[in-house]
């Protein structure tokens, strides 16, 4: 059987952010593309990863005795590397397909960022493992 490696399914060239965009602007970021996840960089280096579910944990809680005002002036002043995952788990272009989707089912995460050195040259999500499991499976 062939290997199969990320550069040939991964989505290259991805969107990111920097570390200072402030919640309200990577969330929106998120939901005019339809991503869940954005890589984080500063001076083109990744230092960390943010995803929907790290936007929503930053949101209120519902015990707040603040006011609605209040609280949309302090999540307009939070900036992403308050709460972005530093340090993301990584792999390389030439990382194969198993070895991703190992990678991601260990640590229960949905998406890795690509990188060569600390540059980030794509992303890898289980919607493009899924992708190349079914075009795989259906060339054979």
């Amino acid at each position: 059987m062939k290997t199969t490696y990320l550069k040939e399914w991964m989505t290259s060239e991805p969107v990111t952010i920097d570390s200072e965009t402030t919640v309200p602007e990577a969330h929106n970021i998120l939901k005019e593309n339809n991503f869940r996840r954005l890589p984080v960089v500063v001076d083109d280096k990744l230092v960390g990863i943010i995803t929907r579910g790290d936007l929503r944990e930053a949101g209120p809680s519902d015990a707040t005795s603040l006011s609605i005002y209040e609280l949309k002036y302090l999540i307009a002043m939070l900036k992403i590397s308050e709460i972005m995952t530093p340090s993301p788990i990584v792999v390389s272009t030439e990382t194969t397909l198993y070895d991703a989707a190992k990678l991601m089912l260990e640590n229960k995460i949905g998406g890795l960022p690509v990188v060569d050195g600390d540059n980030v040259v794509g992303i890898t999500t289980e919607s493009d493992l899924f992708r190349a499991l079914i075009e795989i499976t259906e060339s054979k």
